[in-house]
């Protein structure tokens, strides 16, 4: 990407200097910015075919420069020598409440960028795919390391590029942006994050290459998010789950990714939201059209993934190692749904067709249309869950008034099919009862017996304690071939809801392509 340099607009800076003074802050808009509006169905998608990740454009960009220890924030920023002492002072330099003809890019020299360094707030720089706004360390990944963290509002194409944010806190939230990348960067969150990373309101947010961890709940969540994906990142140590993705978000790929040492469980696509906290059209169900597929979860006390209130959820070609140890391995129950204090708009969101009170509410969103297939189970001995395979909710009446059906269902099409699953033993029970019923036409346990390898197949893999992840030679995965996943069907979607299209699993986690359905699990065998 070309760099254009900003011309000179005042002298150069003592060496080591500081500002005289503190930068103005930067001052909002006359008028409230609409509010970030998910895109029209059908927009051009900014994610290569290939490589599986977002595609940022070769625009001539304004560099601004910021050195944390001989930076001046009088300086022009213009080059390395030029440079800026605060990312604060370079964030204030880009216009602020209108659309960039102009890109930016905030090149960050090797060093420590304390919290007084940081902006205290981001908001309303609104770039464009051809001038987008790019905080980036210019000597590579783990050379600028930020020690307070970034809250952005109402921002759209910002790129954080091989940046390290290290505290005990939150590293990262956005609310109300479009078009935002984290790609080969580091954010720990330490023992006082409560969320690592949280996007609330957003659309097209892409997670890229990227090592995310330390929290007391998530190391990622998402809330009413739209569009995006979750890719190649290493994920863990969380207390709850270390990813879900819910609010209604729609529209999201969970690929690729290493996802370990979490409490209550992996990924879950949906869990439980505040009523006023969603978007129209996505008022109903706490997630839609998520695609978790060649991901590697590995020692999680709870369930490995799971599924609390989805609408065409597919989960597959995934690899689940040592899970469980509390509970089960995969769990498909309903979402919960609550309103949080704004009675007011979720009243407004109950008249326009959403599921939902305006009181506590409960664990009632149903799923619908989930998919299972063509994962590896391997919980090698004597590693077992503490209690089933599954766990699966049985149905629930929803509160009176609330919209939802009245036979909240968490097994309506759930199919699971084509995995191999070593855990246990014999006497492990599947975890069906009143979920997956005898009278379930998808799911019951004779069913799924039969469409799955349960127990009679170890999925031995090569060195899975050293991170290698591929079946060992000769084992059972070599000869166990996957089956095919049907395509989405969006034709009993709630009104006003857009389609998603049909995810793509060709490849494995390697890249390698799989021949026909391939084989089980993230890794083809070799």
């Amino acid at each position: 990407m070309a760099v254009l340099a900003l011309a000179a607009c005042s002298s150069a800076p003592s060496s080591g200097g500081s500002p005289s003074s503190q930068p103005p802050a930067t001052q909002p808009p006359a008028t409230q910015p609409p509010a970030t509006q998910p895109p029209a169905t059908g927009a051009p998608s900014p994610v290569d075919a290939v490589s599986g990740r977002f595609v940022m454009s070769n625009a001539a960009l304004i560099s601004l420069w910021v050195n944390p220890s001989t930076g001046n924030d009088s300086a022009t920023g213009a080059s390395a020598d030029q440079a800026l002492r605060s990312v604060s002072e370079a964030w204030r330099r880009v216009p602020a409440s209108t659309t960039l003809t102009q890109g930016y890019r905030i090149l960050l020299q090797p060093g420590t960028y304390s919290a007084a360094l940081l902006p205290n707030y981001m908001e309303y720089r609104w770039g464009t795919s051809q001038a987008p706004v790019i905080i980036q360390a210019a000597q590579g990944r783990g050379t600028a390391r930020l020690t307070g963290d970034l809250n952005v509002f109402s921002t759209r194409h910002l790129y954080l590029i091989d940046l390290e944010i290290d505290r005990s806190g939150d590293t990262f939230h956005c609310e109300q942006c479009s078009y935002v990348l984290i790609r080969n960067s580091r954010l720990w969150g330490g023992t006082g994050a409560h969320e690592t990373i949280k996007v609330n309101q957003s659309d097209h947010i892409y997670i890229e290459d990227s090592d995310i961890g330390g929290a007391e709940d998530n190391a990622i969540d998402f809330v009413a998010v739209h569009v995006g994906h979750i890719r190649g990142n290493k994920i863990h140590d969380a207390i709850d789950w270390c990813a879900y993705a819910k609010g209604g978000s729609s529209a999201i790929t969970v690929d690729g990714n290493e996802i370990y040492n979490c409490g209550t469980g992996g990924f879950t696509a949906g869990q439980g939201t505040g009523f006023e906290f969603m978007q129209s059209p996505w008022l109903q169900y706490e997630a839609y059209g998520i695609a978790v597929t060649n991901n590697v979860i590995h020692d999680t006390e709870g369930a490995g993934l799971g599924v609390n209130g989805g609408y065409n959820v597919l989960i597959a070609y995934n690899t689940l190692f040592r899970i469980g140890s509390r509970s089960h391995a995969v769990e498909f129950v309903h979402g919960s749904r609550g309103c949080d204090g704004d009675t007011a708009t979720c009243a407004a969101h109950r008249s326009a067709g959403g599921w939902g009170t305006t009181d506590a509410g409960g664990q009632y969103i149903p799923n619908k249309h989930v998919t299972f297939a063509n994962n590896v189970i391997y919980n090698p001995a004597p590693f077992v869950t503490a209690w089933q395979h599954f766990a699966v909710a049985g149905p629930t009446t929803p509160p009176a008034g609330s919209g939802a059906p009245s036979t909240a269902k968490a097994d309506d099409d759930l199919r699971i099919f084509g995995n191999v699953i070593w855990n246990g033993g014999s006497a492990m029970s599947m975890g069906f009862g009143e979920g997956c019923a005898d009278s379930n036409p998808t799911c019951s346990e004779s069913q799924v017996l039969t469409a799955n390898a349960v127990n009679t197949l170890e999925p031995r893999l090569a060195d899975p304690l050293h991170g290698v992840w591929t079946p060992s030679l000769g084992s059972g995965l070599q000869t166990r071939f996957a089956q095919a996943i049907p395509v989405w069907s969006w034709a009993d979607a709630p009104a006003g809801v857009p389609m998603v299209a049909a995810p793509s699993f060709a490849t494995d986690r390697s890249g390698r392509a799989r021949v026909s359905a391939g084989h089980p699990g993230a890794y083809e065998p070799q």
